[in-house]
């Protein structure tokens, strides 16, 4: 039977037999994959900082088995509840861009499936930028060339742990006026350069905050930001030559360097170093931060006649100057590394020093000295206590010479010169105010000067030991010593003390005034007529000064006669001891009437026999008091009663003892007076 089938038939009986040998076999791999775990999906994007509190996925688990965590899985990543897999972290980018779970599937304790579920974390824009520092400190030589890279980029960027961000830079000037100095090469290269030239003097440091944000636009959001602080300190360098001073600066290199001038007398060599205008010869290095050390010398002029200090600049004279003529030095001030160097030229004229003469710049000055002061002691400054009198010359036209100039004291002999300085000559045994005349003379041109001192001798203030200053003694304007106590009197006391001494003085004062009425009223009608001229109630310094300015020693005017008059004039009252008061000059005593004398009555009254009361010389004749004043306004004062009877020649000689005077026709050292004749 199989014989009779053809070829075709058993092909076809071939396959089907093959078939159903397979069958089995395919039935038994399906039935095997559907014993094996399975996820619908093993892929995931998920963004950082993204908490997901559902399950990842979900795990076809066959029966029988059960599914775990591999060990090869990111740690702590995932977990596994159930059939379920979850996400246990927040994931950050920055930490791990990529999560892996790998997942096993076993029975008993057989791995059946291996499965692999992936999550890729996206970035997000969470992380500000840093930089590497929080200050940069940059020295930068002041000669950096313009264009200069200062700091380079890579030392400047900001890190960003977000992936995609790009970091956009700007400077911001925290010094003032830096900005002009100093920019970024670009927005996103934040290398440093230079764009001006340094200034080391107005410039010396400059501050900058550096800032870096990762965004284009400020008001985006998210957008962070991170600062850092610049410090760029200026170096010095040698760019300037020294400058002679004092110098005109036109800019912190330049300066209009200064050129001196002097003047030398012919004939005389000066030992001292020249006083040069505007200053001496001085220069300094004109980078100050450098300061180098300069040295001095004369290149050309100086035709042997000068010297030049190398260290101070002190110019000198090495011989006299015969005739008159004009030196143009030119000085070389160098530093001392020799790098750098300056030239300046100083002028000084030989002129003829005869009549040239000194000046004080004050014609009045005022000290003061305490009654008793030892001699020897100086007179301190009315103006500063606290400091010696010093009276000054000057030679105009040769400030050199002002060491030549000698000082003395011509019509007092109270008090000396030394140096000066006024010192006490003598002890001072009354207080007052004295004058005295002070010449200065140059020695070297004969020229001489003349001012006046006033000095006010008063009586030392004390306080007693332990009181405070405020309530012990104090003293009164005329340096007399003022009562001293333990008690502090209140204002309302001292207001009714003084009402009541007022009203005493008022009273005092009349009765004088009817006395005077009654003795010499009589006098006073033959000048009743004449208007005396308004004269200053006290004493000022001023009136010894013309409208020029100048001291005015012109004589005081004669007095006007008053007419004959046949009564015979009153006794002569008993002269009083007077207080020793200041000297009125000549010219403010007033031209007052004067009465006839009773020898000029007898004579006839010829005008020419009336005799002023204001007299440079004692005489004797009788009748009459006279005010002898010296020859200058530094000479003394005092009343001299004369032809009076026993009682008056005796008091007058007492005051005359006081005075000082003994010698007819002598100046007078005591303290100036005035009369009350």
């Amino acid at each position: 039977m199989p014989d009779r089938l053809g070829p075709s038939c058993q092909l076809t009986a071939a396959k089907m037999g093959a078939w159903v040998l397979l069958l089995p076999l395919l039935m038994a791999t399906a039935q095997a994959q559907a014993q094996v775990c399975s996820v619908a999906k093993n892929f995931f994007e998920v963004k950082e900082n993204t908490n997901l509190s559902g399950p990842l996925v979900i795990v076809d688990v066959p029966q029988g088995q059960q599914v775990t965590l591999a060990a090869s899985s990111t740690p702590f990543a995932f977990r596994i509840q159930g059939n379920q897999l979850f996400l246990n972290v927040t994931p950050d980018y920055e930490e791990n861009a990529l999560l892996q779970a790998d997942l096993e599937c076993k029975r008993g304790d057989t791995v059946v499936t291996q499965l692999r579920v992936l999550v890729s974390v996206l970035d997000v824009n969470d992380n500000p930028p840093t930089f590497p520092f929080v200050v940069r400190v940059k020295r930068v030589p002041e000669d950096t060339k313009v264009n200069t890279t200062v700091i380079p980029a890579t030392e400047l960027q900001a890190q960003d742990l977000d992936k995609d961000d790009i970091l956009f830079y700007s400077l911001q000037e925290v010094t003032p006026g830096a900005s002009a100095f100093f920019s970024l090469v670009g927005a996103n290269l934040p290398a440093l350069q230079l764009d001006r030239t340094l200034d080391l003097d107005r410039w010396p440091n400059m501050t900058f905050q550096l800032l870096a944000r990762d965004t284009r636009e400020e008001n985006v959001n998210p957008s962070h930001t991170a600062t850092a602080t610049l410090v760029l300190e200026v170096q010095p360098a040698d760019l300037r030559p020294p400058w002679f001073l004092p110098c005109a600066y036109r800019d912190s290199y330049v300066c209009i360097q200064a050129q001196y001038h002097g003047a030398v007398p012919t004939g005389y060599q000066l030992p001292t170093p020249l006083i040069l205008d505007p200053g001496p010869i001085y220069a300094v290095d004109g980078d100050v931060a450098i300061n180098q050390r300069i040295t001095y010398s004369i290149i050309g002029g100086h035709e042997d006649t000068f010297t030049i200090d190398t260290n101070s600049g002190n110019l000198t004279m090495t011989r006299s100057v015969d005739s008159p003529k004009t030196f143009l030095l030119w000085v070389k001030g160098e530093q001392e590394d020799q790098a750098r160097y300056s030239v300046t030229q100083v002028t000084v004229e030989a002129r003829d020093a005869i009549g040239s003469l000194p000046r004080f710049p004050e014609s009045l000055y005022r000290g003061m000295v305490a009654l008793g002061a030892e001699v020897g002691e100086a007179v301190k400054d009315a103006a500063a206590p606290s400091q010696s009198l010093r009276i000054r010359a000057q030679d105009p036209d040769f400030p050199d010479l002002n060491s030549a100039i000698t000082y003395g004291i011509t019509n007092n002999s109270n008090f000396r010169m030394a140096g000066e300085t006024v010192q006490v000559a003598k002890p001072l045994v009354y207080t007052g105010v004295f004058y005295a005349e002070v010449e200065a003379k140059n020695t070297v041109t004969a020229g001489t000067a003349t001012t006046v001192v006033e000095i006010r001798v008063s009586e030392q203030e004390t306080i007693p030991t332990g009181t405070p200053g405020a309530g012990g003694g104090s003293a009164t304007g005329d340096g007399e010593p003022g009562h001293t106590g333990d008690r502090n009197f209140s204002t309302a006391e001292m207001a009714a003390v003084g009402g009541v001494l007022g009203a005493l003085l008022l009273l005092a004062l009349i009765a004088l005034t009817v006395l005077i009425y009654k003795h010499y009223g009589h006098r006073c009608k033959c000048c009743a007529g004449k208007a005396l001229e308004p004269q200053p109630g006290g004493f000022d310094n001023k009136a010894f000064l013309t409208h020029d300015g100048e001291a005015n020693w012109a004589p005081a005017p004669s007095p006007e006669p008053c007419p004959t008059s046949d009564e015979a004039p009153p006794e002569p009252l008993e002269p009083t001891p007077l207080e020793p008061a200041p000297l009125v000059p000549p010219s403010l005593v007033p031209p007052a009437c004067v009465p006839e004398s009773p020898m000029a009555a007898q004579d006839g009254g010829s005008p020419a026999e009336v005799r002023s009361i204001l007299t440079k010389e004692r005489r004797p004749e009788g009748g009459y008091k006279a005010v002898w004043f010296g020859e200058d306004i530094g000479a003394e004062a005092d009343v001299v009663v004369l032809n009076v009877p026993t009682s008056d020649a005796d008091g007058a000689g007492d005051w005359d003892s006081q005075g000082g005077g003994a010698d007819e026709g002598a100046p007078s050292d005591g303290p100036s007076d005035s009369t009350n004749g």
